[in-house]
């Protein structure tokens, strides 16, 4: 007897089915890159199903481990909540939870949006259209591409891409110039590891065994984070800092080592310029000053000075969180320059790891095809709450936004000033679209809703923030119901609205030739992509190690020396201070922002169950307020209880979680980032509570500078 099978189609012969195996690689927001292997089950005629996700060899730093988020990755492309038909809101309908909707065609679909892109342009002009996107997949096919085609070609308003990783762009950029850092494969080799502001158990995985095995060696961990975390238990000195002051202790630290004179006169006078400036700043922060705004003992500080002048190799992986926050670009620049000060490079494990130390910088201009038009606007995404109320200060003369398209990203959920977001996106007279691939918030609060492939149904080039890794993924399946790739629904809105133009390349593959041709690579590289699609740098294929910086290669700067006061740095950081009648310039602190209404900083730092807001379907929540011992027995609260985090933005009614494992510092609360309205009581998440104004380098969101209070409820 044959058996059978039970399928989306019915039942199917388990001898008409196979199972096969097909490489990829994940281009999720992770600084890993991992790459993949896919079981899948294939059924002629039928639908394919991800059987399972596992790792490969192919990228030698991930080495076949994979996150158990990528491990699932077959729930989200079968998810019940996975959309695969086109979407339109009934006219009966309002905009927003429970939104009601009925099924399209794609050509319906398609047609309805290229109309509502011509009538807001005819009517109110292109920068009255606003696209709203993030990270995505985080690869060169899916955003950047077919996309930015369209808004060109329709003089839409730009948009600054700035919930993260601006404020270390600029300031990486202007010390170093896109210099590939220390690799994070030799931190093995290091005495001494100092992780600042990255918890790598919940955004880049892969680092917490090269630590371990380095400190069963013998190396020493130093952890600078507001939470207590696993790794920050593992360590021998873990710096509890008040969120917002890392420029503070990077400065004091400076000072320390231009006060013993333990500086590296040799590398700094060969490699670097402003050292003076960068010295003057320090000054004003001596050991005890520092202590009192970053709520450390001053006994701790001067010990991690100790540490960085004692012990050799030592380097610094530098995260994330302290851009989070007014001073991020000064924070992110005070710290990488500590690497000069305190000597870091030269030896294998030793030096500094940003998330903007990248060995590939990806170029689409040729294949993007279209002229960026002068003179457009760019609104902020931090500031997407704002433009679409109409305040004046954000539109820069414009008009307010009267179409929306939100892509790769769930706006609802991960912009600041979230009450600001979701009042903007219910206008009746915006016309918003949203593509994506399950029914997130935002998809809520749409006129119409698109269906997108997940990154195992469309090809993808993507290159590594953290590990050095180049890869152009295959799609290992077709998409599941009706869901089409970026390029095909963009290029079908481009035809529709007229704006298809002569030799226009539209396919993937030619696409993605064109990318990688504009790419600097070597042919060794391109070779490797070819044979198996991922490939390290070209110096590691021809020599056998990874490189090293300042020995095998020097900053990209124009003289190749690090810029320790980099002059444009400064007026940046002067000018945006001013737009608040603040002092500033690099290297100037802007004092905490708590007031006695509002004394807790608020932080969201990732969770391990999702990438930002990615997977939230699957994750059940409720979602805890995490909070210090001391600081819930002042308010009277246990553990449990339930309770009102807020301020004047808006508050989010969770329980809260006292103690424990991840426990923040006193002053601290914790509210993991990504939540979606179901995580919470009320439906909004700590991005009701983040304020909108922007860093002092590359405009950063500033979510760190949240401050609040918390209450029973």
């Amino acid at each position: 007897m044959t058996s059978t099978a039970n399928t989306q189609q019915g039942i199917v012969p388990d001898s008409l089915a196979r199972e096969v195996e097909r490489a990829s690689h994940c281009p999720l927001d992770c600084p890993d890159h991992c790459s993949l292997t896919v079981t899948l089950r294939e059924e002629p005629g039928g639908p394919t199903q991800v059987l399972k996700v596992t790792g490969s060899e192919h990228n030698p730093f991930t080495q076949g481990v994979i996150c158990s988020k990528v491990r699932s990755f077959g729930d989200r492309v079968h998810s019940a909540e996975r959309l695969t038909t086109p979407l339109i809101r009934k006219a009966s309908s309002p905009k927003g939870p429970g939104a009601e909707f009925e099924t399209a065609s794609w050509d319906d679909a398609l047609d309805l949006v290229a109309k509502q892109l011509l009538r807001v342009q005819r009517d109110h002009g292109g920068e009255a259209i606003l696209p709203v996107s993030y990270g995505g997949s985080n690869g060169a096919l899916t955003e950047g591409l077919m996309d930015e085609r369209l808004w060109r070609r329709l003089g839409a308003s730009r948009l600054s891409r700035d919930l993260c990783a601006t404020s270390s762009g600029a300031a990486f950029d202007g010390l170093l110039g896109k210099m590939p850092g220390t690799d994070l494969r030799d931190y093995e080799y290091a005495k001494l590891i100092v992780v600042w502001g990255q918890n790598p158990k919940d955004s880049g995985m892969h680092l917490v065994p090269t630590i371990k095995a380095a400190q069963a060696k013998g190396a020493k961990l130093v952890v600078v984070d507001p939470r207590s975390t696993g790794l920050a238990r593992s360590a021998d000195l873990h710096l509890a800092i008040h969120p917002g002051t890392d420029l503070c202790l990077a400065l004091a630290v400076h000072n320390i080592f231009f006060g013993k004179g333990w500086q590296a006169d040799a590398f700094l006078e060969k490699h670097t310029t402003g050292v003076a400036k960068l010295r003057d700043a320090a000054a004003l922060w001596t050991v005890d000053k520092a202590a009192a705004e970053t709520r450390l003992d001053s006994a701790d500080i001067e010990r991690l000075a100790e540490l960085l002048h004692e012990t050799s190799p030592a380097v610094i992986r530098a995260g994330w969180g302290p851009e989070r926050c007014r001073n991020g670009g000064s924070a992110m620049a005070a710290i990488y320059a500590l690497a000069a000060t305190c000597g870091l490079y030269g030896e294998k494990g030793g030096g500094l790891t940003s998330s903007q130390s990248r060995a590939v910088q990806l170029k689409s201009e040729v294949a993007v095809g279209a002229e960026l038009p002068a003179g457009l606007r760019t609104i902020s995404l931090s500031q997407v709450g704002r433009a679409l109320l109409g305040h004046a200060d954000v539109l820069d003369g414009g008009p307010t936004p009267h179409f929306v398209f939100n892509y790769n990203c769930n706006a609802a959920s991960t912009l600041p000033n979230q009450n600001a977001v979701l009042k903007g996106l219910r206008r009746e007279d915006l016309f918003t679209v949203v593509s994506e691939q399950v029914m997130t918030d935002t998809a809520y609060y749409a006129d119409v809703i698109l269906p997108a492939t997940t990154f195992l149904e469309h090809d993808e080039v993507s290159a590594g923030y953290g590990a050095t890794f180049l890869t152009h993924a295959r799609k290992v399946m077709e998409a599941v119901g009706e869901a089409r790739t970026n390029a095909a629904m963009f290029g079908g809105i481009i035809e529709r609205a007229g704006l298809a133009q002569p030799g226009d390349a539209t396919e993937l593959d030619p696409l993605a030739a064109a990318i990688l041709k504009e790419t600097d690579l070597a042919d060794s590289q391109r070779q490797a992509l070819t044979r198996t699609g991922g490939t390290l740098t070209a110096f590691e294929i021809e020599n056998g190690r990874a490189p090293m910086p300042f020995v095998d290669h020097l900053p990209r700067t124009p003289d190749q020396k690090m810029n320790l006061f980099p002059e444009d740095l400064d007026r940046e950081a002067h000018a945006r201070a001013q737009l608040t009648g603040a002092s500033g310039g690099l290297y100037v602190y802007q004092p905490d922002p708590a007031t006695t209404e509002y004394p807790l900083a608020l932080i969201s730092p990732a969770m391990g169950r999702m990438i930002t807001s990615t997977f939230g379907e699957s994750y059940a929540g409720p979602a805890p307020l995490f909070m210090n011992r001391r600081d819930a027995e002042v308010r009277g609260l246990a553990h449990g209880d339930e309770v009102r985090v807020f301020n004047d933005l808006g508050e989010a009614h969770v329980h809260v979680q006292v103690g424990g494992r991840d426990e923040p510092a006193a002053g601290t609360a914790v509210l993991l980032k990504g939540l979606w309205a179901r995580h919470t009581a009320n439906g909004l998440s700590s991005n009701a509570l983040s304020p909108d104004h922007l860093s002092d380098l590359g405009g950063n969101a500033c979510f760190n500078d949240a401050r609040v209070e918390v209450a029973p409820r």
